[in-house]
C-alpha cells in the first residue's frame, strides 16, 4: 500500500498540488484520472522521487519516503517498477536485453538465473520466443508488453503505469488492461495507472482517484462513479469531456 498525507508541491510560484490525501491499495488496480493541468502526472512524480514536496507525507508500506537515507531510498526504488507512456526501450538493444537490463542493474544473478527470469516475464505476457526481436520489430501493442515485461523483472511491490494505452487501438488497449489487471492481482503489486481512458476505468478500475486543480476532489469505486457523477460536476464534466473525445 502507498498512501499520501497533505502533500503539497510547488514550482516557483504556482502550486501544483494542495494537501494530497490519497491511498494507493495493495493487490488492486489503482487509477489516477483528471484533465490535463489537474496534478496527477506531478503526484505520481512526488511518489517515485522524481521531484520532491515541501511538505506531506509518501508512505511506502508505513516507510516514509521523504524521510529515508539514500540507502533506504534506493532500496525501495528497487521495489517499483515503470512502465511508460512511450515504453522507453532501448533501441539498440534486443528483446531480451531490454527486459533483463534492470537485472543488470540491480540484481546479482548468474546470466543464467537472469536469463531465466526474463524469459518467465516474456512468458507471461505472451512474447515467448521473442528475446532476439528489437523494438524496430514490434507492434506498438507488442512494446507495450515488453514494458510490462521488464517493469515486472525485478520481482515488484509497486508498479506505476503512465498512460499505458495510449497509442493503441481498442483492441489492444483492451489486452493491455486485462494484462495489468491480472498480473497485478497474480503478484499481490500496488498498481498505480494514471489514465484518461475512461474504458480503462470503468474495465479494470478497482480504485479510483479524481484529480481536480491540483487536489485528491474525489476516491472511490468504479460502481460508485454513477453516484458521485450526480453530486460533483467536476467529475461529471471530465467523464463527459473523455467520452466525447
Amino acid at each position: 500500500m502507498i498512501e499520501l498525507q497533505k502533500v503539497n508541491k510547488s514550482f516557483g510560484e504556482k502550486q501544483v498540488l494542495f494537501d494530497v490525501d490519497a491511498v494507493f491499495h495493495k493487490g488492486k488496480t489503482n487509477l489516477v484520472i483528471g484533465a490535463s493541468g489537474g496534478g496527477k502526472s506531478v503526484m505520481l512524480k512526488c511518489m517515485v522521487g522524481l521531484v520532491t514536496p515541501e511538505s506531506g507525507k509518501i508512505l511506502y508500506d508505513n516507510r516514509d519516503f521523504l524521510q529515508l537515507d539514500y540507502q533506504d531510498v534506493r532500496a525501495i526504488r528497487r521495489e517499483i517498477g515503470m512502465l511508460f507512456q512511450g515504453t522507453a526501450l532501448f533501441d539498440s538493444l534486443n528483446v531480451e536485453d531490454n527486459v533483463g537490463f534492470p537485472l543488470r542493474m540491480f540484481s546479482p544473478m548468474s546470466e543464467e538465473e537472469r536469463r531465466e527470469r526474463v524469459n518467465f516475464c516474456l512468458k507471461r505476457v505472451n512474447l515467448e520466443n521473442s528475446n532476439n526481436k528489437y523494438p524496430s520489430e514490434l507492434s506498438g501493442g507488442m512494446k507495450k508488453r515488453v514494458g510490462i515485461a521488464r517493469a515486472i523483472a525485478l520481482d515488484i511491490k509497486y508498479l506505476f503505469c503512465d498512460e499505458p494505452n495510449s497509442g493503441l487501438d481498442p483492441i489492444t488497449s483492451r489486452v493491455i488492461d486485462d494484462l495489468l489487471h491480472d498480473i497485478t492481482h497474480e503478484f499481490n503489486i500496488t498498481t498505480i495507472i494514471n489514465s484518461h481512458d475512461m474504458k480503462t476505468v470503468y474495465d479494470i478500475g478497482e480504485n479510483i482517484i479524481f484529480m481536480h486543480q491540483g487536489r485528491a476532489f474525489w476516491e472511490g469505486s468504479k460502481e460508485e462513479i454513477a453516484v458521485a457523477r450526480k453530486e460533483l460536476p467536476e467529475l461529471d464534466h471530465f467523464i463527459h469531456a473523455s467520452f466525447i473525445e
